[in-house]
C-alpha cells in the first residue's frame, strides 16, 4: 500500500494500494491505443476539451486545493493559487497550440518544402510532489494539445492529487485512457521507461533523479526533458530599491513554505547596502507567520515530510559548523508536523551547503561582495542554473546582466523568477535540458518532420 499523510499533523490521510505489473501493462497498452485515435483528432476538439478542464479546475478549486494542502501542506492561498494557474495553462494551450504547431514553409529546390510537427505518443510524466497540481498541467496542456498521450507517474506523498488530475481530464470529455496515472513505487519506473508503449519521458526532480531517468531512457533511446534543481543567485546592487527589493526576496524565498526550484536560494548582496539589506531581510523574514496551512493568514507552512526537513537541517546545521552564522531560525520547533522556520544565515561562503547545494525550505543565504563583476561571479559559482535574478535601479545595467552575464535558463530583473504559460521555462548544466511551456515546450515532444515535395 502506498499511504499519504498529512504533514501538518503527521496523521494518516489515505491509503492506495500498489498496482502490479500486469495492470501497468493493461493501461499502458490502453494509454497507446487512445493516443492512435487521438493523435488524428482536430484541434478544435482538443481545445474544447482543454478548455473544459479549466473550467472544472476553477469549479472544484476549493477540494483541489485542500487536498493538496492536505497532501504536502501548502499554504491554503497559495494552492488556490495553483489551481488558478492549472486552469490558465489549460487555456493558453487551448488557445494558441494550433498556431504554435501551424506547417512552417521552407523554401529549397522542391516544389514544396516545409517542416510539420505530429505528435510522438504517450509521455511518460514522473513530477514532484512541491507543485502537485502545476508541474503536472504544465507538460499534460501542450502534451495533449499536441495530439500526444499522458501517463503519471507522481510523487507517491501526492498520490490522492495524482488520481484527481486524472479525472479531471476523464470528466473533461477527453478519451478515457488517453491520460492515466500509475499507483507504483519508484522502483517500478525504469520498466516502465523501457515499455514499448511508452514513447518519451519528461522529469521534474533531483539531479540524482534526472541522471537515474536519463541513463535508463538513452538505453532504449528516447527523449527526455529534465526539469531539476537549482540554487537561484539573486544579485542585489546599490542603486536597488531595498524596500522593494527586500520585499519580492522574502516571497520569492518564502513561496511554497521555500520548497521551490526556482525560489530564491542565494542572495549576494554588494558591501555598501549589504547591511542595511541584512537588517531589513531579517525583519522582514521574522515577521512571516509559521502555521498551520489551512489559515489564511499563515505564509510558512510544514516541510512536506518529516525526512525533506531532516535534511533541511542538516544543510543549516553543516553550514554553521563551517563558519555561517544563524540571524534568525535554525531550529526544530517543538510543534506537531514537520515545520522548520524562517532561517536566515549569513558569512554563507564556498564549500558550505547552504552555497552549493539546493537548500529546499525556508533557509536564506546570505552572502556579502565588494561589487557587481564579484556578484556575478559568485552568482554563476553554482553547478546549478535555473533561475537568476538581479535588483538595480538601472534597468539597461540590470537587462545586460540578465541576458549577458548570467548563466541560467530563466533571467529576471527586478522581479523574482517565476514560470509562465507564455515564457519558456528550463534550466542548463545540472538544473536539466529542454523546455516547458510556450511555443517552445510544446516542440519538445513532436516529431519535426520534414515534408519534400518534387
Amino acid at each position: 500500500m502506498i499511504k499519504t499523510i498529512n504533514p501538518a499533523t503527521g496523521r494518516d490521510l489515505n491509503s492506495y494500494p500498489k498496482m502490479m505489473k500486469d495492470e501497468v501493462d493493461r493501461i499502458l497498452l490502453s494509454v497507446n491505443n487512445a493516443f492512435n485515435d487521438w493523435q488524428y483528432s482536430a484541434f478544435e476538439e482538443r481545445a474544447e476539451k482543454m478548455k473544459r478542464t479549466a473550467a472544472l479546475l476553477r469549479e472544484r478549486k476549493k477540494e483541489l486545493a485542500d487536498l493538496m494542502t492536505a497532501e504536502m501542506g501548502k499554504p491554503i492561498l497559495q494552492s488556490g493559487g495553483e489551481v488558478e494557474k492549472c486552469a490558465w495553462v489549460c487555456e493558453y494551450f487551448a488557445d494558441n497550440s494550433e498556431s504554435f504547431l501551424k506547417d512552417e514553409i521552407i523554401n529549397s529546390d522542391a516544389s514544396k518544402s516545409y517542416v510539420s510537427f505530429k505528435p510522438l505518443g504517450p509521455v511518460l510524466a514522473i513530477m514532484p510532489w512541491n507543485f502537485p497540481f502545476w508541474q503536472v498541467f504544465r507538460f499534460a496542456a501542450p502534451n495533449l494539445m499536441a495530439g500526444n498521450a499522458g501517463v503519471l507517474k507522481h510523487s507517491e506523498n501526492v498520490t490522492g492529487v495524482a488520481l484527481a488530475i486524472e479525472n479531471l481530464f476523464k470528466d473533461a470529455g477527453f478519451p478515457e485512457n488517453l491520460f492515466r496515472t500509475l499507483v507504483v513505487p519508484i522502483k517500478d519506473v525504469e520498466g516502465i521507461i523501457y515499455d514499448k508503449n511508452i514513447s518519451a519521458v519528461t522529469l521534474t526532480g533531483s539531479v540524482r533523479a534526472g541522471r537515474a531517468v536519463a541513463a535508463e531512457a538513452g538505453k532504449v533511446l528516447k527523449k527526455t526533458v529534465l526539469e531539476l534543481g537549482g540554487s537561484d543567485p539573486y544579485i542585489i546592487l546599490e542603486d536597488a530599491d531595498l524596500e522593494k527589493t527586500v520585499e519580492t526576496c522574502v516571497t520569492s524565498r518564502l513561496l511554497n513554505s521555500g520548497q521551490s526550484c526556482i525560489a530564491a536560494k542565494r542572495f549576494i548582496v554588494t558591501e555598501k547596502i549589504y547591511k542595511d539589506f541584512e537588517e531589513m531581510f531579517v525583519e522582514s523574514m521574522k515577521k512571516k507567520i509559521m502555521g498551520d496551512p489551512l489559515d489564511e493568514k499563515t505564509d510558512v507552512g510544514p516541510q512536506a515530510r518529516f525526512d525533506l526537513r531532516e535534511n533541511l537541517h542538516a544543510q543549516v546545521t553543516g553550514s554553521v559548523s563551517k563558519g555561517a552564522k544563524i540571524l534568525l531560525g535554525g531550529n526544530i520547533p517543538e510543534i506537531k508536523g514537520s515545520y522548520y522556520p524562517p532561517t536566515v544565515l549569513k558569512n554563507v561562503a564556498p564549500g558550505m551547503p547552504a552555497y552549493e547545494e539546493e537548500v529546499f525550505g525556508p533557509v536564506a543565504a546570505l552572502i556579502r561582495v565588494k561589487d557587481e563583476d564579484d556578484a556575478v561571479k559568485v552568482a554563476n559559482d553554482t553547478s546549478y542554473g535555473l533561475g537568476a535574478a538581479v535588483f538595480t535601479g538601472d534597468v539597461e545595467k540590470g537587462e545586460m546582466l540578465a541576458k549577458e552575464k548570467l548563466n541560467a535558463g530563466s533571467c529576471f530583473v527586478n522581479e523574482f523568477v517565476k514560470s509562465d504559460p507564455r515564457l519558456p521555462f528550463g534550466g542548463i548544466k545540472e538544473s536539466g535540458y529542454g523546455r516547458e511551456l510556450s511555443a517552445f515546450g510544446i516542440k519538445e515532444f513532436v516529431n519535426i518532420k520534414t515534408v519534400y515535395v518534387k
